[in-house]
Order: C-alpha cells, then sequence, then structure tokens
C-alpha cells in the first residue's frame, strides 16, 4: 500500500505539498513565475525533477485500492547547517531556524492525506514508514515542522512519541493564514543516546 514515487505523480505530490503548509508553496511559487506565470506549473516541474527537496524521489504514497490516498515526503536534514542567508525571504527564516535546531535528523517535510481517505490509520502508518526509512538510512531521529492551527495531526504527532521542543513566530506578509507559530517535533527513533545534538531546547 506504500510505494516510493515517481516523476508522473507530480501533480498529486504539489496537492499534498500545499495541504501540508496551507498553500505556502503555492504562495512562494506564484512570486517566482510572477503575474502572467503558471504557479502550479512550477510546482509540478520542481515535484517531478531529480533533485531538490520536493523532488519526488523524496517522497512515498499511500494507495487504496490503487487510488493514491497520502504522501509521505521527508529528506535528511543538514548536519552542520549554514547560516540563514540574509536574502532568504522573511515567510522562510522561522521555517529554517528551527530545522538548524535539528541537525542530522531525517526531516519530514509533508504528511498529507487526501479528506476522503482520513480517519483510517494512514497517517500513523506513514508515520510508522518514516521511522523505517529514517532508520534505514542511519538516523537517530525525526524532525518535523507543524503548524499551531493543525490539531488533528498535533494529536498524531504527540501520540505517537514526538516531542515538542521549539516554536517559532509566523511571518505571514501577504499569506493568509490563520496559523500564529510553527511547532518543531523531534522523535528519537534508534537508540537511547545517539539523538543528535539540539541546538536550543527551550521554546522560544
Amino acid at each position: 500500500m506504500i510505494r516510493q514515487a515517481i516523476a508522473a505523480d507530480a501533480a498529486h505530490l504539489v496537492r499534498f505539498i500545499n495541504m501540508a503548509a496551507d498553500d505556502l508553496p503555492l504562495h512562494f511559487w506564484r512570486k517566482s513565475v510572477g503575474p502572467d506565470g503558471d504557479a502550479l506549473a512550477y510546482g509540478h516541474e520542481r515535484a517531478a525533477r531529480e533533485t531538490g527537496s520536493f523532488s519526488y524521489r523524496n517522497a512515498w504514497l499511500y494507495e487504496v485500492d490503487g487510488a493514491v490516498a497520502a504522501c509521505l515526503l521527508g529528506y535528511p536534514a543538514e548536519a552542520d547547517p549554514a547560516p540563514i542567508a540574509p536574502d532568504t525571504p522573511a515567510i522562510f527564516v522561522p521555517l529554517l531556524e528551527l530545522e538548524a535546531l535539528a541537525p542530522g535528523s531525517w526531516y519530514l517535510n509533508v504528511l498529507a492525506t487526501y479528506d476522503s481517505f482520513r480517519g483510517r490509520g494512514i497517517g500513523s502508518a506513514l508515520l510508522a514508514e518514516a521511522e523505517r526509512i529514517a532508520r534505514a538510512a542511519g538516523h537517530t531521529s525525526i524532525s518535523l515542522i507543524a503548524e499551531d492551527t493543525h490539531l488533528d495531526a498535533l494529536r498524531l504527532y504527540r501520540a505517537k512519541g514526538y516531542q515538542e521542543i521549539a516554536r517559532r513566530a509566523v511571518v505571514k506578509g501577504d499569506w493568509a493564514v490563520e496559523a500564529v507559530e510553527w511547532i518543531l517535533f523531534v522523535k528519537e527513533v534508534w537508540g537511547r543516546s545517539r539523538t543528535p545534538q539540539l541546538k536550543q531546547r527551550q521554546k522560544s
């Protein structure tokens, strides 16, 4: 029921990526292509390419009776995060700050399920798959960032043993979203003393 995504799944990946972050990727793509560009086509191109964070190579899909139901997308976090570039759009700075607090973890960027498939335990199954992937790649922990308004997701993460590490205020600009804070969660998945050193454990 869980399979590695392929380039032909890009249309699904675009939808899942935007679902997971309340259309923040689409908001950025629109700015990238300008008023005359096709933001969804730009996102599709990014999902179908061989490299990059949102590449299909970093994604796994959950299928029910042959229909795509949900998505898991993740990749290794940098072991030694570089300083945030001064020209980084302000909207992404809080996310980069939180990512840097869990260096060397396996970063779970997207976990999303289509509405018609919710309530079937698919999110739990994909979180278990994320742990398998992380351990197989030699990572000792998984990190993820969630919005404070995604209450069902927050309950799921906490129920599965994810610990809140830090928070940052959401920078909205002209992005229409109700969320106020981004929350970083980390879960140890291998060994009792091998969790990557978190740079700051206090909530901010």
